[in-house]
């Protein structure tokens, strides 16, 4: 009787799982939430709930570090000091940007902007160790390598068949041996793993030659070498019949297809990309070759509602903010007129090294 009873409980398991592998799943993907993300993110927090979201990737740039945030002056009764911002200004992210996200897992790519003066990449291991060190991070790390008990700015972990993939994009020296090997190490077992069907890649600044070509990873001879080795090795997992995404943001605008370059097409072919740097920072103007993309906009804020799909294949879609999105406890807090300036106030503009 015994026997039969766990016999049960393994088939009811087993169908359990293979019905939840059957259910289609939501994630939402943003980056750059400087300048205005203590506005904008607390509404992308609750489309991410609305929408189900299991969880939400940030792609960098949480502050801006070089400069105050518009918003972080607005809640100043007075002038503040640098050194009182730069010592707050992470803190500020966590309680006004993670915060509203409650429950829902939160992943961390590191941008430009955290690394800063005087920001570096210690202090951004020890100001976030919380979201770098979960549960599932630690497992996976420690599964790739039992004797790896070190804290990076790049990771991965695995969920329903999909292997989601953080690089570290945000310095010119960057990707350096280590994080080359430690993804290549990543890409090779996911060839072999019958179990994934999906590697999404997420990381702040552009692999290089897209048609973000003037603000990506071709801003240096170190970056582009090592990004165009990291794209030819997604390629290469392409080819084994393996499904690949490339997620970015720096750039403060939204576009889907950034690969589309005649580089790319002479040069190996085309992986589907995005760029998604619309989470509250100063937009951008478009790049003249933006309409070599499948979409392009700028002047707007919003997140990327990625849908995955019983076979995990993953259908992407821009989910655009308004102002009335915007949390009323939130709008209250900054006045709405401060809202309506960081929508309508916040304009398109050339982009810089910033």
């Amino acid at each position: 009787m015994l026997y039969a009873s766990r016999c049960a409980a393994l088939l009811f398991f087993a169908a359990s799982i293979a019905a939840q592998a059957q259910q289609s799943w939501t994630f939402a993907v943003s980056g750059d939430s400087r300048n205005c993300g203590d506005v904008v993110m607390p509404a992308i927090a609750a489309g991410a709930h609305h929408d189900q979201a299991a969880f939400y990737w940030h792609l960098g740039d949480f502050r801006a570090i070089y400069d105050f945030d518009e918003d972080y002056k607005q809640l100043s009764t007075t002038p503040p000091f640098i050194i009182d911002y730069e010592n707050n200004a992470w803190d500020d992210f966590i309680q006004n940007q993670l915060a509203p996200f409650a429950d829902t897992p939160v992943y961390l790519a590191i941008g430009n902007h955290e690394l800063f003066p005087p920001k570096t990449r210690a202090d951004y291991l020890i100001q976030f160790a919380d979201w770098l060190d979960t549960p599932d991070l630690q497992w996976q790390r420690l599964k790739d390598n039992p004797k790896n008990h070190r804290l990076h700015t790049y990771y991965h972990w695995q969920r329903g068949g999909v292997d989601f993939i953080t690089l570290d994009s945000a310095s010119p020296d960057q990707f350096d041996s280590d994080q080359i090997a430690c993804l290549e190490s990543v890409l090779a077992a996911d060839a072999k793993d019958v179990s994934i069907a999906t590697v999404v890649v997420g990381m702040h600044e552009a692999l290089p030659d897209s048609i973000a070509l003037g603000h990506s990873m071709s801003g240096s001879p170190q970056a582009e070498a090592s990004g165009r080795q990291a794209y030819n090795d997604l390629l290469k997992l392409q080819a084994t019949g393996k499904n690949v995404y490339i997620l970015a943001s720096h750039s403060h605008y939204f576009m889907d297809g950034v690969f589309n370059t005649a580089y790319w097409r002479a040069n190996g072919g085309v992986l589907p990309g995005w760029i998604v740097g619309t989470a509250g920072a100063v937009r951008y103007v478009l790049p003249p070759n933006a309409g070599d993309a499948k979409a392009a906009r700028t002047n707007v804020y919003g997140y990327l509602l990625a849908t995955v799909n019983p076979d995990r294949t993953i259908d992407f879609k821009f989910h655009e903010l308004e102002e009335k999105d915007v949390p009323p406890e939130v709008a209250s807090r900054f006045s709405q007129d401060f809202v309506q300036q960081c929508f309508i106030a916040n304009p398109p503009r050339q982009n810089s090294n910033h």
